[in-house]
């Protein structure tokens, strides 16, 4: 395994729309191993291909004991509203206020080409839409919550 560089804010890499993975082999194993470690390393709860350079749908997520790797998600289901903090390892320095969803029901395959279903609710559902937003070319501050904050309900 190896880290990886993190792509930052202003690298119109982030901007673009990942193709989906075509082929699951050994390479595509390496990259989510590097990629869980590099995310381990900067402290993250998620990262997705291109905030490591690569325009494929890929994306891993550890929140807590809360591990998943998703290749080519696709979200078929959310109900429900949280407003929190997000932040971001390809956005130093900057946080904001974003409504999501809690709970989303998400269809993808893993490293070896499985087709999976998840569902899951909270943190776990945030960094869903978070990173699965990071393949669509959308960061987090494109969604900055404007309206009034509850700080007591959070």
């Amino acid at each position: 395994m190896a880290i990886r560089d993190i792509v930052k804010d202003g690298d119109p890499i982030l901007r673009k729309k990942c193709r989906p993975v075509e082929v699951f082999d050994e390479k595509l194993g390496k990259l989510l191993d590097d990629m869980r470690e590099t995310m381990n390393k900067a402290d993250g709860v998620g990262l997705a291909g291109p905030q490591v350079g690569i325009l494929r749908q890929v994306v891993v997520i550890e929140v807590g004991d809360f591990y998943v790797e998703l290749i080519n998600p696709e979200i078929l289901e959310t109900s429900g509203e949280q407003i929190g903090v997000e932040g971001c390892l390809s956005v130093e320095g900057k946080n904001c206020y974003v409504a999501r969803p809690n709970f989303v029901k998400v269809k993808y395959c893993d490293r070896y080409g499985k087709q999976m279903l998840l569902e899951c609710e909270g943190l776990p559902a945030r960094a869903v839409f978070h990173e699965t937003d990071h393949l669509q070319g959308v960061l987090f501050y494109d969604k900055e919550y404007k309206g009034k904050v509850n700080r007591k309900k959070l």
